[in-house]
Order: C-alpha cells, then structure tokens, then sequence
C-alpha cells in the first residue's frame, strides 16, 4: 500500500470514528469510558496521519 492510500484509508478511519463519536455523544447510554476510549482512537489515528503527513 502507497503511503498516500494508506494515509487516506487513515483519514477515512478517522472521520468514521468521528461519526461513531458523535452518534455516542447522543445517546444517554453511552458511558464516559466508552467516549474516552473512541477519542482516544482518535487521537492515536490522528497522530498517525500527522506523522505520515511530515514525511
């Protein structure tokens, strides 16, 4: 895998965990452990990309 697709499918990930966040945020079920863990995710994969970018 090119680094640039691999980059995308990254940024792909990212955005899905966004939306998987987001719905989580609406949901009184959700528990504070279950948001940190998908922004922690997040974070990880976002790291990642910013790295891939600096090369």
């Amino acid at each position: 895998m090119s680094t640039q697709a691999h980059l995308e499918a990254l940024k792909a990930k990212h955005q899905a965990l966004e939306a998987r966040l987001a719905e989580a945020i609406t949901h009184a079920s959700s528990s504070d452990q279950e948001l940190a863990a998908i922004k922690h995710q997040k974070l990880k994969l976002k790291d990642e990309i910013t790295e891939l970018e600096r090369r």
